[in-house]
């Protein structure tokens, strides 16, 4: 019994450990603001071959 016990509280803790890492996947990471990206202005003098 107490084998079992212990069976289904390691799949419980499984679990929250996967929801609480979605919903701080979708909370901080996705909800990121990104800049847009602008092209890098070249220095110095460019030939047109």
């Amino acid at each position: 019994m107490e084998t079992f016990l212990d069976l289904i509280r390691e799949i419980l803790k499984g679990i929250v450990r996967e929801l609480s890492a979605h919903f701080f996947r979708k909370a901080v990471i996705e909800n990121k603001k990104t800049t847009p990206r602008r092209r890098k202005q070249k220095g110095g003098s460019q030939k047109n071959n």
